[in-house]
């Protein structure tokens, strides 16, 4: 059985290496030996004599690479929308079955994705697309599929769990943590994608279409990086026995699911509260399965082939029997996403305030002209450094956003310096 590579960067290499590797391991779980029938680059000519294969086996013409008689198996591992997307659904068209670890696309224009596959009599498989070597998807798909998955709360980002992280540990401020972040290879030279919860956002929409049988699209997850992210909320997390943590958030309620990403505080005797540097996890609530856990490396060349290399055992197996397995997305049920208004969660706030009799009481009732009770109240410091620290009970997104915006016109607040939603409790 023959494949064609379309990528040779981190992930490609190492797929290209581990393949090599376990060629004999790889043939006896297929039931045939599986090769490389070349690989789609966009300049031949670079040095790769550091890889075991020949190098008349690069080529810089994809679609004649996909269209070869002899390929079976496509993977996909260049990133990108185009000619991703293209490549992608020209291989599916053919009736090849794909692999791929390409989470933006999928996440943008999986239902053409699923109809091409759908069409072609072929599998699409993406177990790498949204925490790398932590076997999440195929749970997700088929595991709990005899299952209702009621809540997934997850790290789905290794950088900014990395930043959050450096923060919690050393009291240093986000500029040095990301910089450390860079420095050791976690974070890129752009990191935009990870530090503004682009990243995130993607994953979240893959999971929460698989998690609740319906399509969630990119645009319909709620994002919020961690940019924002302070000392001092570390500290205020710290302060109330619990921990900052960049989170993938997808719920399914009566009349709809809900899909975030966004920095909050999670006690400090959460399993997610103890997933720290580059490492991810991911927190599955089933209604029969109950609560189950997904923990590894979410990141980085050799985790995410390893990924890959499953779901190319996968395909080649379904491909000598003739098969294909579950559909890439089972978007039967239908159901609407909420805005970010209707999310409901508790959350913590803290205002610098005047430093007089009564502010206590005008705050708390501002709370409460929105509906928004409250559990805790700090008040802290004396003078210029009077400060309020309100921790509310669970309550509507947009609630707590009207409440805050005339908190911040009362003249004895002189500003709302935070505000943190509160999960997994």
């Amino acid at each position: 059985m023959k494949l064609a590579l379309l990528g040779c960067g981190t992930v490609g290499s190492e797929v290209v290496r581990l393949m090599r590797m376990r060629e004999e391991e790889l043939a006896a779980r297929v039931g045939e030996p599986v090769e490389i029938a070349g690989i789609a680059v966009r300049r031949a000519g670079r040095d790769r004599s550091h890889l075991p294969v020949d190098r008349s086996l690069f080529t810089t013409d994809a679609f004649g690479l996909i269209k070869r008689e002899d390929v079976d198996i496509v993977v996909e591992v260049a990133g990108g929308i185009e000619p991703a997307r293209s490549w992608i659904t020209t291989a599916l068209g053919e009736g090849k079955s794909v692999v791929t670890a390409n989470k933006a696309l999928l996440a943008e224009d999986m239902p053409a994705m699923a109809a091409a596959a759908k069409a072609g009599g072929a599998d699409l498989y993406y177990e790498a697309a949204a925490a790398a070597a932590i076997p999440l998807m195929r749970p997700l798909r088929e595991s709990l599929h005899g299952d209702t998955i009621k809540r997934v709360l997850g790290i789905v980002n290794g950088t900014t769990n990395y930043i959050c992280t450096r923060m919690t540990q050393t009291g240093t401020g986000f500029a040095e943590a990301l910089a450390e972040a860079t420095e050791l290879g976690y974070a890129e030279a752009d990191p935009t994608a990870d530090v503004d919860g682009y990243d995130a956002a993607a994953k979240a929409a893959l999971i929460a279409s698989l998690a609740f049988h319906t399509h969630v699209d990119l645009s319909e997850v709620y994002r919020e990086g961690v940019t924002g992210v302070t000392p001092a909320d570390i500290a205020s997390a710290a302060a109330e026995g619990r921990v900052v943590k960049p989170l993938c958030i997808a719920t399914r309620e009566e009349d709809g699911v809900s899909v975030r990403v966004h920095p909050a505080m999670i006690p400090a005797t959460h399993p997610l509260a103890n997933v720290n540097g580059a490492y991810n996890a991911v927190f599955v609530e089933a209604e029969s399965a109950g609560r189950l856990m997904f923990y590894g490396a979410g990141a980085g060349g050799t985790e995410t082939a390893s990924a890959v290399l499953g779901d190319i055992v996968a395909v080649a197996r379904n491909k000598r029997g003739g098969i294909t397995a579950f559909p890439p997305e089972a978007a039967y049920s239908d159901v609407p996403v909420k805005p970010i208004g209707e999310a409901r969660t508790r959350y913590h706030v803290s205002l610098d305030v005047v430093d007089e009799p009564g502010v206590l009481a005008r705050v708390a009732a501002t709370f409460a002209h929105h509906g928004v009770s409250l559990a805790t109240v700090h008040q802290s410091g004396r003078g210029d450094d009077a400060q309020l620290v309100v921790v509310t009970h669970i309550a509507a997104d947009r609630q707590l956003s009207d409440t805050v915006e005339e908190l911040s016109q009362l003249a004895l607040v002189h500003q709302v310096t935070s505000v943190m939603r509160v999960e997994g409790e």
